[in-house]
């Protein structure tokens, strides 16, 4: 599942607390592409998506190119008769009803054209957001250092959806710019070779400026996207952080910092703007100059005799539409300048080569109680900031381990390993004597619960909540969990009780609240091993006992790991791990451990495991 902000990490965040800030690289081991994937050619293999509904949506529109054609002949017809061989009312009502029947069919033809190419931009801003989503969770927390949270909001949302005009109307404009042109000249060229070749010389003149000006568009788009990028990042990390910006009495100063990138970003958007307006008033120039000069050839030739007032007056009315393709191609090329600086982030994600170990799909099955076994596990990040190196250590199965160590010890970077959102680079990870890098990541994510220090909720219910661990648990089941985490009290106490919504990140509900429905969520799913990042950390001493006396309660064939920070964690447990630099260099209970002179005692001394890691 996409987390806007995920769980730490050795020292730092995987995804990036702060936008801003940027993001953990992609582990070494993972080879990159060696072509990335253009904005262009992510667009052009889009467009099969829509073929179906884009040759649609051309038909149509080609039909009313020639409804057009029709409808000006009559046009013509009715004004010439009148005007010259002097016709009444009665004379042309026949032609006055086609004339409006057309006028209607018109505009059928024009409505169904647009709707089919919308439904053609909608079933690929679809595909593309589901496309999108699913590379996020294959990608898992750790992303590239250039693809942040922001990026990967900012493309979900506001990038998908600057592609919708680039399908429905672009490139439907880009096929019909030469179908109703041409059909145009067929038509007048066997009485009017003149204007039809006035029309011919012209109308090139129009993507030629089109293409000169979206030149400099096109990198302007791009460069306005990546400004939208950093304010939305900028923006994100200002409304995470902005408890603390009041508490520093810092947030008058990040509101102005906010105000000058919005600032900075509408002097963007007005270059663009500027730009486009500029290629508009070229394009509309172009298309006047050259229906001009029709008019006035026209003009002579009918002054002079040389050419009949009909089929004068009748290519008069259709010059415009002549042009009207081609100026509009010019107003949607911006679409798909914007389109291709929005791509350009989209691109990026989808390139984002994939740990071959996240798309094993294996056979195997890890059948419970489950012993976990790091023989010489290495792990670091780039920059060589090693997490973890040759890391030993085993934990029997069903038995309760304490992991203790001061902050950049590894503890984060080993919960990861262990949850399958990185790979080790080097020695083994075992699970039952079976490498976790031979296990599909569902089943090797299905054998973990996990409770991390900050757990998020999502909108929905409490209930709803809870039954992410096991969507088909029953309102029984669900409520004994609850009650395991010492959660059925409070939540009862609610006006709507387990019905009751928990707002946009557990809104309206306390640290301690929330952790506790974490802690449901996570014995609901019953798994054979359960992952506890500090799940005390939020509650208060009688809920603290509380859930001390649930871990203690806990299947013994539940092997349960705690990364702990407060000695109170792990006065009870079987074992205790000391890690330090990346290596387990104290291990044994909490008696024997501070008996001995070592890190364990230092800590519980010196920090009282108060240290985040």
């Amino acid at each position: 599942m996409l987390r806007i902000k995920a769980q730490r990490a050795g020292n730092g965040s995987v995804l990036g607390k702060h936008c801003n800030t940027g993001a953990r690289q992609a582990p070494s081991n993972v080879k990159r592409n060696i072509k990335a994937m253009t904005p262009k050619e992510l667009l052009d293999s889009l467009k099969p998506q829509a073929g179906q509904h884009l040759r649609t949506a051309v038909i149509l529109g080609l039909l009313a190119g020639w409804v057009i054609i029709l409808q000006a002949w009559l046009l013509a017809r009715v004004i010439n008769g009148v005007i010259f061989d002097a016709q009444t009312l009665s004379d042309v009502w026949l032609l006055l009803a086609l004339l409006l029947g057309l006028f209607a069919l018109r505009f059928s033809l024009t409505w169904a054209s647009e709707r089919v190419a919308f439904k053609a931009a909608a079933d690929v801003k679809h595909t593309l957001r589901t496309r999108l989503y699913g590379q996020i969770t294959k990608i898992g927390p750790v992303l590239r250092d250039d693809l942040t949270a922001a990026t990967v909001s900012t493309s979900l949302l506001e990038g998908i959806e600057a592609l919708e005009a680039y399908f429905s109307r672009y490139l439907p404009a880009m096929s019909l710019v030469a179908l109703i042109p041409l059909s145009i000249v067929a038509v007048i060229l066997p009485f009017d070779w003149k204007s039809a070749l006035i029309m011919l010389l012209t109308a090139p003149l129009i993507p030629i400026f089109m293409i000169m000006i979206g030149k400099g568009t096109e990198r302007l788009n791009q460069r306005q996207w990546k400004k939208l990028a950093l304010m939305s990042g900028h923006f994100l990390d200002m409304i995470q952080g902005l408890t603390t910006l009041k508490l520093f009495n810092a947030s008058r100063r990040e509101a102005q910092t906010v105000a000058a990138i919005s600032d900075d970003y509408g002097r963007e958007t007005m270059v663009v703007l500027r730009v486009a307006f500029l290629s508009s008033a070229v394009l509309e120039f172009v298309a006047t100059v050259s229906i001009a000069m029709i008019a006035v050839t026209i003009g002579f030739r009918l002054l002079f005799g040389h050419m009949d007032f009909l089929y004068g007056f009748y290519v008069l009315l259709l010059a415009p539409e002549f042009y009207l393709p081609l100026r509009s191609m010019g107003t949607h090329y911006h679409a798909r300048m914007e389109a291709i600086g929005a791509a350009e982030n989209i691109a990026l994600a989808l390139d984002t080569p994939i740990d071959p170990a996240r798309e094993i799909e294996s056979e195997h099955r890890i059948q419970a109680p489950v012993k976990i076994t790091a023989r010489e596990l290495t792990f670091h990040y780039p920059g060589a900031r090693v997490a973890l190196q040759q890391l030993d250590f085993e934990i029997a199965a069903g038995e309760r381990v304490a992991i203790v160590g001061p902050s950049g010890a590894g503890k984060s970077t080993l919960a990861n390993l262990l949850l399958g959102f990185i790979t080790p680079q080097a020695g083994a990870l075992l699970f039952n004597d079976t490498d976790v890098r031979s296990l599909a990541l569902a089943t090797r994510q299905a054998l973990i619960s996990w409770v991390p220090q900050q757990p998020r909720l999502f909108m929905g219910t409490i209930a709803d909540n809870i039954r992410l661990g096991n969507p088909a648990a029953s309102d029984a089941e669900v409520t004994a969990a609850a009650q395991q985490a010492a959660a059925h009290d409070f939540i009862t106490r609610l006006n709507q009780g387990y019905a009751t919504p928990t707002g946009e990140l557990g809104a309206g509900l306390s640290g301690g609240e929330i952790q506790r429905i974490a802690l449901a969520r996570a014995f609901l799913k019953n798994a054979p091993i359960l992952l506890l990042d500090e799940a005390t950390a939020s509650l208060d001493p009688e809920s603290e006992a509380a859930i001390t006396q649930a871990m203690e309660a806990i299947r013994r064939d539940t092997t349960l790991i705690v990364i702990a920070h407060r000695l109170t964690t792990v006065t009870r447990m079987d074992r205790i791990l000391v890690m330090d630099q990346g290596r387990v260099v104290q291990a044994g209970t909490h008696t024997a451990l501070l008996a001995e002179a070592g890190l364990y005692r230092t800590l519980v001394q010196s920090y009282g495991f108060g240290a985040q890691s």
